[in-house]
């Protein structure tokens, strides 16, 4: 099997030297703006990491553990006192060690490893650009976007009939915890929600105009992409996203060399906990480590930080959703083997126990964890898997080679939006997941009392039933490439099943 085993969690998965193809300039004089340009909160000097403190939930830190932190060389960028983690920036190689023996620290760790960055995100292989005369030529039907017959992800999950009973509700915002997102798109800017927003890269909430919108590089396209995929308004322009009527903010969390850190996903799940966010998708593992084991006091600390802010986010009414990834791993195995980390250091071969060594936020408990189908409507050939780690399953895309499409679509890939007005296909857990959040967005819409637990209890229980697929054998070559455990109702592939969007709506 040839299925790629890379996991560059944002716009990656792609893989390294990644050329993008032709660009489409649908409306040349709306860019992503100079969200780089926009004040910044704090952050570390040349020579200085990035730390995580967790002391006590629910107050601020001790006299005596300021003073430590103070006194080990530390300065405190923010502490968030109702969940007890303070972000630290310190040059002293020793500051870990040396507060973690203080009185009423819990665990402290290094977020990083060196002040450099990296790519994270759960996207896999080259991303295809639709030119201008593709967009142009676009035809539909009467009551369609123009792009939208080549959504075939839409009807895989029952989303275009769930559109003629509702779009959704405006009162419902969905965040993407992402690399940001360009609300000057056209299939986005009706459907932003500016309030919800934010630059949350430093661990420091940055609430300057325009802080949310992704920067330059390459990778920085793939929160846009997946905004698209949740809520790019039904309004006669490009595609249509899964819940087209409810709004979506953009909590950018990378930093412009593409690293997403601990201390901004904390930030992330915590801005959304106090802004009223009612979902959040969260298509990346948090830099450096691919898998973080509890067994390491660092990597420890990074779990229980990012523990409790999604927790946090989840009892103020949040349901968190997150991406598998895309290494063919069996997240349910005895052992399996992590080649990418720590990815801002020398990363090596580790053999890890997936149950003590978990992909965050992913492997968090009450995160709805998402494996990707293709258009064939089985696991895509990339998808990690696994019985009890899998909640459910929507389209990510898969090579043509393997699920090719019916027509008349044409790309057995993802359609997404693009910063600069532009649309592109690609795919990954990275695209499965936002299938997943808009409906869940729909059920909040469908049922607006409802608490995060009831929204995710009737994702799981609307979900249409998948049983395994076996023998899995992908690209036919002869050799059985996954094994899929457990029953129709609840198996390693597609959890308690493919999410239904119609059912959302209608149940």
């Amino acid at each position: 099997m040839t299925a790629p085993r890379t996991r560059s969690h944002r716009l990656v998965a792609l893989p390294l030297g990644m050329a993008m193809a032709t660009t489409l300039a649908f409306l040349p004089n709306v860019t992503a703006s100079a969200a780089e340009a926009a004040p910044t909160a704090t952050t570390a000097d040349a020579t200085s990491l990035s730390y995580i403190v967790n002391v006590a939930t629910g107050q601020g830190p001790s006299t005596t553990v300021k003073k430590a932190i103070v006194d080990a060389g530390g300065t405190i960028v923010i502490s968030y006192d109702r969940i007890g983690v303070i972000v630290v920036h310190s040059s002293n190689p020793d500051f870990a060690r040396t507060i973690r023996k203080v009185p009423g620290v819990q665990s402290a760790g290094a977020t990083r490893n060196a002040p450099l960055a990296a790519q994270s995100t759960t996207e896999v292989g080259a991303t295809r650009m639709l030119s201008a005369k593709e967009v142009a030529s676009a035809r539909s039907v009467e009551g369609q976007d123009p792009l939208e017959p080549s959504q075939w992800n839409l009807s895989a999950i029952k989303a275009d009939k769930a559109h003629e009973k509702t779009l959704g509700s405006r009162d419902v915002t969905v965040a993407v915890i992402d690399t940001g997102v360009d609300d000057t798109h056209p299939d986005l800017a009706p459907n932003f929600n500016r309030e919800a927003s934010v630059n949350c890269a430093s661990g420091k909430p940055n609430t300057a105009d325009g802080a949310w919108r992704p920067g330059a590089s390459e990778g920085a396209a793939h929160g846009t992409h997946v905004a698209g995929e949740i809520a790019a308004a039904k309004n006669g322009i490009g595609m249509t996203g899964v819940a087209p009527g409810v709004r979506v903010a953009g909590i950018k969390v990378s930093t412009p060399a593409d690293y997403i850190y601990a201390e901004a996903v904390v930030c992330g799940f915590v801005w959304a906990a106090e802004h009223h966010v009612d979902v959040t998708n969260n298509s990346y593992y948090t830099d450096p480590w691919h898998f973080n084991c509890l067994d390491d006091p660092d990597q420890r600390a990074l779990v229980d930080a990012i523990t409790r802010a999604s927790q946090y986010a989840e009892r103020k009414g949040t349901v968190n959703v997150a991406a598998a990834g895309n290494e063919s791993h069996d997240l349910d195995a005895d052992s399996i083997t992590d080649p990418a980390s720590p990815n801002d250091g020398t990363p090596g071969d580790r053999v890890i126990d997936p149950h003590q060594c978990l992909d965050i936020p992913a492997q968090l408990p009450g995160v709805v964890t998402v494996a990707a189908t293709g258009a064939k409507g089985i696991k895509s050939s990339f998808s990690n898997y696994g019985l009890h780690v899998i909640d459910v399953a929507a389209p990510g895309g898969d090579f043509p080679l393997y699920q090719p499409p019916a027509a008349p679509a044409i790309d057995g890939r993802i359609l997404g939006t693009m910063p600069g007005g532009k649309w592109a296909y690609t795919m990954g857990t990275s695209m499965a997941s936002p299938h997943v959040a808009g409906v869940a967005a729909l059920i909040k819409s469908t049922h607006p009392h409802a608490t995060a637990g009831q929204v995710k209890a009737l994702l799981y229980s609307e979900a249409d039933a998948t049983p395994c697929t076996d023998p899995y054998d992908i690209d036919s070559d002869g050799k059985i490439d996954a094994v899929c455990k457990g029953s129709k109702n609840h198996n390693g592939f597609y959890g308690r099943g493919i999410v239904n969007a119609l059912n959302a709506v209608t149940k």
